[in-house]
């Protein structure tokens, strides 16, 4: 092959060992990314027609057989430079010959690359915000939504692409989607929104997630941001499947509810599919410092749509998966996870929970899981390569009781306090009301010794609270639920 001839594997950002389905999945995203429609940058044209020729040799099993036997030893395995890092740390190195079900905790860390890191600039961003305009929203809280939006489109970097969907019974597109958005006449329709009608955010979710698609990129961070104070009924499901639908597609979904009367479970759930977060606004005064950390957040992010697909190996299950930071919450799990962004100066840190049942072999050592880490940076336009991600133990015949590593010990200290909350919510739900506030109470001591006075104090009070009412009150039980959240996160940044 002529030293001129790109490598067809390098053109995806993939290892000769690539199976047919990552071979796939590499194709989509380069093509997405490198489309003319999409990318007008000089010699992308070329580059595009490249990835169409990889993948139509690659794709087809007689073709790629032929194509690599024209490669020449030393370009089996192209060598990639990754531009980011990745670190797994484990509760324990080693599990024991048994019948007995054995847990092993993986902290996964990632970060940039020293080199990218020191030459990273902040993205240009494709938002969307997805505006309840709900009769319960009139009053202060749509005044300081206008407000808070007028202070986005201000902030607005010139290569940014702006919209604004507003929401009740029904969606309406106030700013289309826009790059170099007029800022006096972004402010003037804001300024139009008026409140009416009842809450259905599946209307908001896919107006906004519409517009976000008109120039989805991953050039771009792509994101919906859905600010409500109500709840939807009957259109949950819906919503679910298209938020994964758009994690698919590179946009995550972040929930911001507003007061006590939000679904925080639906919010969650709808963050957590896409690699989003959700946040609790206390009050409307809280609005416009939140937003615009989100905004912040956003534009910090060097890699987007990190994304792990993984093989479990049998009798192994993830039993819990938590983002830790740079936002925290609980990630949902299937063929794939998806982790949420990697900001350019904060790690990304995901605890993985994984139950191995019985294990009774010869092997020395123990495959958990086995895949890989996909992503996109904003910043190169190349494709990037897969990152290899995987998870082994030694297998012993002794029990082995060593400490797990200060960073394992001080993430599961802190998630055990968050999973408290989780079990007294658990046990208000089957009526089990006395374990319900047994768990408030163990929770609150261990605040206390903490110091975390203020948090302690309110959960005292729910404790109360589900004893005579036997139920959380709606803010009460969120400010527990986001409160013991954020002491995962760093100081600057929790409640």
């Amino acid at each position: 092959m002529s030293s001129k001839t790109p490598n067809l594997y390098a053109l995806l950002g993939l290892l000769r060992s690539a199976s047919s389905e990552e071979i796939r999945r590499a194709y989509l995203k380069s093509a997405k990314k490198l489309h003319p429609d999409r990318n007008q940058a000089p010699g992308e044209t070329e580059l595009f027609l490249g990835v169409q020729q990889a993948y139509q040799i690659l794709a087809d099993p007689q073709r790629k057989a032929a194509y690599d036997a024209t490669l020449p030893n030393e370009e089996i395995e192209p060598v990639f430079e990754s531009p980011l890092e990745c670190k797994i740390e484990l509760s324990r190195t080693n599990i024991y010959n048994g019948k007995e079900k054995q847990l092993v905790y993986a902290l996964a860390t990632v970060s940039v690359a020293p080199e990218y890191a020191k030459n990273a600039k902040s993205p240009p961003l494709n938002v969307c915000l997805a505006l309840d305009c709900s009769t319960s929203m009139q009053g202060p809280k749509m005044d300081m939504a206008k407000a808070s939006a007028i202070q986005l489109i201000r902030r607005l970097a010139p290569e940014d692409i702006f919209s604004l969907v507003r929401f009740s019974d029904r969606a309406e597109v106030v700013i289309p989607a826009t790059r170099q958005l007029d800022v006096r006449r972004g402010e003037i329709q804001v300024n139009t929104l008026a409140t009416g009608g009842g809450t259905e955010i599946l209307q908001g979710l896919r107006t906004a997630i519409a517009e976000v698609q008109r120039y989805n990129s991953p050039n771009y961070v792509n994101h919906v941001i859905l600010l409500t104070d109500g709840r939807t009924y009957g259109d949950e499901q819906q919503c679910y499947e298209d938020a994964r639908d758009a994690a698919r597609d590179g946009i995550g979904i972040s929930g911001m509810g507003l007061g006590s009367g939000w679904n925080d479970i639906f919010l969650d759930h709808l963050a957590n599919v896409s690699g989003g977060s959700s946040i609790f606004i206390q009050q409307p005064s809280d609005i416009e410092r939140l937003l615009n950390d989100k905004f912040t957040y956003l534009s910090k992010a060097f890699a987007q749509s990190v994304d792990l697909h993984a093989e479990l190996m049998p009798g192994v299950k993830v039993e819990y998966a938590f983002r830790i930071q740079p936002e925290a919450g609980v990630l949902s799990f299937g063929e794939e996870i998806h982790f949420g962004p990697v900001l350019y100066d904060e790690p990304l840190k995901v605890l993985l929970e994984l139950s191995i049942e019985s294990n009774r072999n010869d092997q020395d050592r123990l495959e958990l899981m086995k895949g890989q880490l996909e992503f996109s940076v904003a910043s190169i336009l190349n494709p990037v390569p897969i990152f290899p991600f995987g998870i082994e133990v030694a297998v012993t015949n002794d029990v082995m009781t060593a400490p797990p590593p200060p960073a394992i010990f001080q993430a599961l200290s802190r998630l055990t306090l968050y999973r408290m909350q989780e079990k007294a919510r658990l046990a208000v739900e089957a009526g089990d009301y006395d374990r319900a506030t047994r768990h408030l109470q163990q929770l609150a001591t261990h605040l206390l010794s903490q110091g975390e006075k203020g948090l302690a104090k309110t959960i005292m009070l729910e404790a109360q609270h589900i004893e005579q009412q036997k139920a959380f009150s709606e803010t009460g039980e969120k400010q527990i639920k986001y409160g013991t959240r954020s002491l995962l996160m760093p100081g600057e940044r929790r409640l």
